[in-house]
């Protein structure tokens, strides 16, 4: 059974920026690309209007991966309980960055409750810059946040960039030399050794420590929780194109 990436749509831009770059990873990493429109209760026409944001974006797909088995399905009821039931058996989800559904607004406010990673897509994208960033604190997340990272990177053939953000003001800093952050991720390199992982201290405080990294990657990846608030920089920097 192929495994899918969902993507959830609503018509708009963002979203249709969503689904390129969805279709382009499922190519990327074989896997199987499954668009959701959840439908929720509006005036009329819009089980109507549902339907054809959905097959629009299915043809967007297929258009640009004929390879990728695409599915669809419209689903009812409310777009944060069904995305997250979504994630259970995904892959991934992917996201615009805005739109007419709140589709990303829902993420941040319960991305902790998804089964696996969250994609949100900033639109326009940015110039490919050919490089990952993921933000390590330490945390069980991070290391998730990790694993995605080093296949992404992987199936992408660029390099991976793990930010680790010092702030030696704080009682809570686990960072102290360039050599503890290098232990953290010697086990990463040993398991993916054709993959270059670059391990990068920053002094600062880890949201503008991620976001400057970020300024010049095609994809940044954080953990939903963990010490150094990571997912909460680069989820309130959305609209900046942080991720």
């Amino acid at each position: 059974m192929t495994l899918n990436i969902v993507v959830g749509v609503d018509g708009s831009a963002p979203a249709r920026t969503a689904v390129e770059w969805a279709a382009a990873d499922a190519r990327r990493r074989g896997l199987g690309l499954r668009i959701v429109h959840v439908c929720e209760q509006r005036p009329y026409g819009a089980v109507e209007y549902c339907a054809g944001a959905l097959a629009a974006a299915a043809d967007r797909a297929r258009g640009l991966a004929p390879d990728v088995p695409v599915i669809t399905e419209l689903l009812p009821g409310n777009s944060v309980d069904a995305l997250i039931a979504e994630s259970r058996p995904a892959d991934s989800v992917v996201l615009g960055s805005r739109g007419l559904g709140g589709f990303a607004g829902m993420v941040v406010g319960s991305v902790g409750h998804a089964a696996g990673p969250v994609v949100i897509v900033r639109d326009p994208p940015g110039t490919p810059q050919g490089g990952v960033v993921v933000g390590h604190d330490g945390s069980e997340h991070a290391e998730a946040a990790m694993e995605y990272a080093v296949e992404q990177a992987g199936a992408r053939r660029v390099p991976l960039r793990v930010v680790f953000a010092r702030r030696p003001w704080h009682a809570s800093a686990f960072v102290d030399t360039a050599r503890e952050a290098a232990q953290r991720v010697d086990p990463w390199r040993a398991k993916w050794p054709d993959v270059e992982i670059i391990d990068i201290v920053q002094d600062g405080h880890p949201v503008a420590v991620l976001a400057a990294a970020g300024a010049s990657a095609d994809l940044v990846v954080v953990g939903s929780r963990g010490l150094g608030g990571f997912a909460a920089a680069v989820l309130g920097s959305v609209s900046h194109g942080v991720t």
